[in-house]
């Protein structure tokens, strides 16, 4: 059978597939959960507890439906997408069900308990004692290590596999899903300090900005790469990461195997900060947590890497300070954390028309050319359309709406106690509300009494517009996870040393532990020293 023509770009088709999920989340807003199947992953000890659909309307669902479901669904949206990128079905149908089935296990392998766990209290919850505490995403890793087995050993799977490893568009799409959630967390954390705020916009400059301008030098001047190896390598160790390195790489028109090859570094390094830095900030930031927050969500290069750094910082100074005697209120340091991470992710877009700009205008432009508006457009990367989409409409319904992200209100405290029934004389357990007395003023005499009145909680209700990012997030770790299945298999050991994979390397060592890390901990200094959260009195 002949090759067939390609019908749209991976660019247009990575898009079209991301909004198709982000459409189909909404199903929250009309009362329906259209991807509720999806399968959630858990941390998990007992392997049939692991897996569980991500909407509650699906429990009826056993995991194994709630896996060959969400297999389904994500085979026919790539499928599609494979068809009209000129790919042949047949093959794509037996490398995607390798590939997914692949890539699913790695995740699910991640999320054991003494790889994932991370927190005292989820030590407690599964019975562990030890764990290497790299949260859930050590699934990317395993799935990037697996990847490369494949591909440096089992040239004959890896060539089934073929037709199916798409990493840009996997990565592609699960970023303009992304946007959805980096507007949910930013209408989160709206109630931080304007500290915070003013914080992650400095973050913004300095990564944008100095981070990306020094990393770029190093590269083009001591290391001899050419502009289209530094300036995904600047973006990816700079920036965010995995999403950074591939949106500059669509701006500039790199090769497909350089963002790639950049994203797979991104997220070696990104486990090494993980298991590093939270213990460095215990040892030396105790006493300024907000500091030490602001520091992972700067220095930490990937979304839920930088999370998971925050928690583990956030979970080992206030354990260290609880031990002084000091009691912070928790969610300050992790919130601190991913606020700046979310202001760095938002500039995304912004940041891949500027790159592109530039290319077009100065960097590739012949002399005597006139670069119009058509070429900048070519060159952008039409992807971050999606992702500015999907950003903005839940940013946009959040402060129009803000009951469609949670609403909060004063319930009444209550307790259970024992009781005997005067009837039978039987023991009973009760639903009591518990109540504290408080003084005022009785209005017939004016003397001061004491009154009983019920304790208040307040009781936080997530809205539509949060169970909607829940249920597409489960699609975009799968692509992710996709992506570094497929980066693995493609990364050929030999021919990415001939590219200068150690080369790559020792730049991401030298800018990252030489320079961006220490750097971001003197202006996290500047800005958060001396700021501490709330104390809890009790």
């Amino acid at each position: 059978m002949t090759d067939r023509k390609p019908k749209m770009s991976e660019d247009w088709l990575a898009c079209w597939t991301g909004l198709v999920v982000f459409l189909l989340s909404l199903g929250p807003f009309v009362g329906t959960n259209l991807l509720g199947f999806g399968a959630k992953v858990g941390i998990w000890t007992d392997l049939s507890k692991a897996i569980t659909p991500v909407s509650a309307s699906f429990n009826w669902m056993p995991a194994w439906l709630v896996v060959v479901s969400t297999y389904l669904f994500m085979g026919f949206l790539i499928g599609i997408g494979n068809w009209r990128s000129g790919g042949m079905v047949k093959k794509f149908v037996i490398g995607f069900t390798l590939a997914f089935a692949i890539s699913f296990a790695c995740w699910v392998v991640g999320n054991h308990a003494h790889i994932a766990t991370t927190t005292p209290a989820e030590f407690k919850k599964f019975g562990v004692n030890w764990s290497l505490k790299l949260t859930g995403e050590a699934g990317f890793v395993i799935a990037l290590l697996a990847g490369l087995v494949i591909g440096n050993f089992f040239p004959r799977l890896a060539a089934l596999l073929k037709e199916s490893l798409k990493p840009e568009l996997f990565v592609k799409a699960a970023i303009v899903i992304m946007g959805a959630g980096v507007a949910i967390k930013a209408l989160e954390n709206s109630s931080l300090a304007w500290g915070i705020l003013l914080r992650g916009l400095c973050a913004v400059i300095e990564a944008y900005l100095i981070y990306w301008a020094v990393i770029y030098y190093i590269a083009r001047k001591y290391f001899k790469f050419n502009r289209e190896w530094a300036a995904p390598l600047a973006s990816g160790i700079s920036i965010c990461g995995v999403s950074a390195a591939i949106a500059t790489g669509g701006a500039i028109r790199a090769r497909a195997k350089v963002p790639i090859m950049v994203s797979s570094l991104v997220v070696i390094f990104a486990v090494v900060e993980l298991l590093l830095l939270p213990f460095l900030a215990q040892m030396f930031l105790w006493k300024e947590p907000l500091v030490a927050g602001a520091w992972m969500g700067l220095a930490v290069k990937t979304d839920g890497a930088a999370t998971a750094a925050g928690a583990v910082t956030e979970a080992l100074i206030m354990a260290k300070s609880a031990g002084k005697g000091v009691v912070y209120e928790p969610g300050w340091i992790l919130n601190t954390a991913t606020s700046i991470k979310v202001f760095i992710d938002i500039f995304i877009g912004v940041w891949a028309f500027v790159l592109a700009y530039i290319w077009a205008n100065y960097i590739e432009k012949r002399e005597g050319d006139k670069v119009g508006a058509i070429e900048i457009w070519q060159r952008f990367p039409k992807f971050i359309i999606g992702y500015v989409l999907t950003f903005g409409i839940f940013l946009a319904l959040g402060l129009a709406f803000p009951a469609l992200i949670k609403t909060e209100r004063m319930v009444p405290v209550t307790k259970e106690v024992k009781m005997t029934d005067p009837v039978t004389g039987k023991a009973r357990t009760e639903t009591v509300p518990v109540t504290r007395e408080i003084s005022g003023v009785h209005p017939p005499t004016g003397k001061n009494i004491l009154q009983t009145v019920p304790q208040l909680k307040p009781e936080i209700k997530l809205g539509p517009a949060r169970t909607s990012t829940d249920q597409a997030n489960i699609f975009r770790v799968l692509f992710f996870c996709l992506t570094f299945f497929s980066i693995g298999v493609i990364s050929d050991f030999k021919r990415l040393w001939e590219e200068g994979i150690g080369r790559l390397a020792a730049v991401y060592v030298v800018g990252l532990f030489g320079f961006i890390i220490w750097f971001g901990l003197i202006v996290s200094w500047l800005f958060f020293g001396g700021v501490h959260p709330p104390i809890v009195v009790r």
